[in-house]
């Protein structure tokens, strides 16, 4: 492992909570007695790599945010910069943060606060060494595609469920990030893959899904719980 790399992490938080049918954004609400974005910064606070953390918010989310540091006396430092109406405008906001080329940037949802200590600090080293690392798990289900109203099988075997962190060197991210915003961009491995690089799957977690109904959040707090 090197050391002249600096190792950041930009979580993002800037999704409303539209699916959960929930008033506050599923970020912010409790999980365990902890809001989940609180949960989620904590275990990249504990990483063995320590990387400082940059948080992205929805600018309506501020007061939110800062009322709840206050309420759970919430201690981890993290720099905070506000999103865009689209991920990508948001994770290219928390990387004008981020200075050095010799970075090593994890990104993360926010809304994932099952991550586990192996996967992040895999995904940190594999990155360091082959330029970026994009956590995955194999599907587990048979899979099908739909086009125009017509069905095929695909073989699960080449299939892939993509989680994050997806954890890129900074060179990479930069020049990524001077495209154009385009709707094939639907995470971080699209957009650096667009720009040409070839991606690395690192092994993800299983426990490591995001939370977007109400369900999941039953689940992960029965699993923060163990």
């Amino acid at each position: 492992m090197s050391h002249q790399n600096t190792f950041y992490t930009i979580i993002v938080a800037g999704g409303s909570g539209s699916r959960m049918s929930s008033d506050i954004p599923k970020q912010f609400l409790k999980a365990n007695g902890l809001p989940i974005l609180m949960h989620t910064i904590n275990t990249f606070h504990l990483n063995k790599y320590q990387p400082q953390i940059i948080l992205v918010l929805a600018n309506a989310d501020e007061k939110l945010w800062h009322d709840l540091i206050e309420e759970y006396s919430f201690k981890v430092p993290h720099q905070i910069v506000f999103g865009g109406e689209q991920r990508f405008y948001s994770v290219k906001n928390g990387l004008e943060k981020i200075k050095e080329e010799n970075a090593i940037i994890a990104i993360h949802d926010a809304v994932r606060p099952l991550v586990s200590q192996n996967t992040i600090s895999n995904c940190f080293e594999t990155a360091v060494t082959k330029g970026n690392a994009i956590a995955a798990i194999p599907s587990k289900d048979s899979i099908r595609k739909l086009t125009n109203g017509k069905t095929e099988a695909l073989d699960r075997k080449e299939i892939y469920l993509v989680q994050t962190p997806q954890t890129f060197q900074h060179p990479q991210l930069k020049k990524a990030y001077q495209q154009n915003y385009q709707d094939l961009f639907t995470d971080d491995a699209s957009v650096v893959e667009n720009a040409g690089f070839d991606i690395n799957l690192e092994k993800g977690d299983e426990f490591n899904f995001k939370i977007t109904f109400k369900e999941d959040l039953i689940i992960a707090e029965t699993l923060l719980n163990l």
